[in-house]
């Protein structure tokens, strides 16, 4: 099992801002998966994006147009 880079204290903390009184622990680790998931496509995207351009360096403009491009679908 691959180890988790977001903590769950964390997404306790997004729930609860969402809303949420009471949050559980399979809740958040659900979260945390789907947004690991997201994270890693939209970082893929931009890294695509960044080699196009002949560059090394990710820029915020590449996670921008990643993140655009991921979430639109």
């Amino acid at each position: 099992m691959a180890k988790n880079d977001l903590r769950l204290a964390a997404m306790h903390r997004i729930i609860k801002k969402a809303g949420a009184e009471r949050v559980s622990d399979s809740a958040i680790k659900e979260l945390r998966i789907a947004l690991e998931d997201v994270g890693l496509k939209i970082a893929m995207e931009a890294l695509d994006f960044t080699k196009h351009a002949r560059r090394k360096t990710v820029r915020v403009e590449d996670i921008q147009i990643a993140v655009r491009k991921v979430l639109k679908q």
